[in-house]
């Protein structure tokens, strides 16, 4: 896939674990590996952006005597979410036009 395609949809998908419920970076990873793989160094880089952009908050708890840091999705993270779902006709539009000239 498309290094750029990949970054853009990589958010989205981050953003869509967090939906289900709170999760570590472990855990996400593990959650999205079916439908993308990712690994830790490319995680972390997006739930820091996805962080300083107020799509995500995070907290910490105590697990096995350490601190696990917790990521959670914010309102602004579900309208991010909604807003691709809105935007999905416009990007089905693209594809199809894409799959069709390739098929002639």
């Amino acid at each position: 896939m498309d290094i750029q395609l990949r970054r853009g949809l990589l958010d989205y998908c981050v953003l869509a674990v967090l939906k289900e419920a709170d999760s570590y970076g472990y855990m996400i990873i593990k959650k999205m590996t079916p439908i993308l793989e990712i690994s830790e160094s490319t995680l972390y880089p997006i739930l820091k952006r996805l962080e300083t952009n107020s799509f995500v908050s995070s907290y910490s708890v105590e697990h096995n005597g350490r601190l696990r840091k917790y990521y959670k999705i914010t309102t602004k993270g579900i309208q991010k979410l909604i807003s691709f779902n809105d935007e999905w006709s416009e990007i089905e539009k693209v594809y199809y036009y894409i799959k069709g000239a390739n098929e002639g």
